[in-house]
């Protein structure tokens, strides 16, 4: 069957909506057709199952959440440094509270994976694969530090999103840019000869 694109876009954002405001238990082909404004049975015309709805939503979130190519085209274009990277984190913080549907649609994600082992090995394949290039990018780049310093970071970050956008009076007065400013002295060398700790 002749599959349209921006259909199946609209129908992935619609899941992501499903997802992060109904939960993955609420996630069906019926919500997400009713999510995106078209006919029943749209959604079961161009997902085999409800597994692989699941898993190209999470990949979808990925795209939603991906930089802009003039962010890149700046960042790229400066000297690799500590400030590049604090300035990155930023601009990712920017990405996730724009799309906050996007990132909790992958907290659902995670969660429903872990009664799914099917979706479990999919979901760490896809997450282990993002962070492995990101590791790349960093080390490639000449960007301070090592491969702990990349996998510290994105731990760090990834608690900080979660509160932030699940239980934000727990952070109180703390600004979310003020962390991740510290948090990136806190993790990043400042320089290139200036290894960040490496993992056991």
């Amino acid at each position: 069957m002749r599959q349209n694109p921006e259909r199946r876009r609209a129908l992935l954002d619609a899941a992501i909506d499903v997802l992060a405001e109904e939960g993955a238990r609420g996630l069906t082909f019926r919500a997400v057709d009713t999510r995106a404004g078209v006919p029943k049975g749209t959604a079961s015309n161009y997902f085999a199952n409800r597994a692989e709805l699941l898993l190209q939503a999470g990949a979808h979130v990925h795209v939603r959440l991906a930089p802009t190519e003039e962010f890149m085209a700046r960042f790229l274009g400066a000297a690799p440094s500590r400030e590049q990277t604090r300035l990155g984190m930023r601009d990712l913080l920017r990405r996730v509270e724009a799309d906050r549907n996007g990132y909790l649609a992958l907290l659902e994600l995670r969660l429903e994976a872990n009664r799914h082992p099917g979706i479990r090995e999919e979901l760490t394949r896809t997450i282990r694969d993002t962070l492995e290039e990101n590791v790349r990018h960093h080390l490639e780049g000449g960007f301070p530090g090592d491969r702990g310093t990349v996998v510290t970071l994105y731990l760090a970050m990834t608690g900080l999103f979660v509160e932030h956008l699940t239980l934000p009076d727990v952070l109180g007065d703390d600004d979310p840019d003020a962390l991740v400013d510290r948090m990136v002295r806190a993790i990043v060398p400042e320089g290139p000869d200036f290894p960040g700790p490496s993992l056991p």
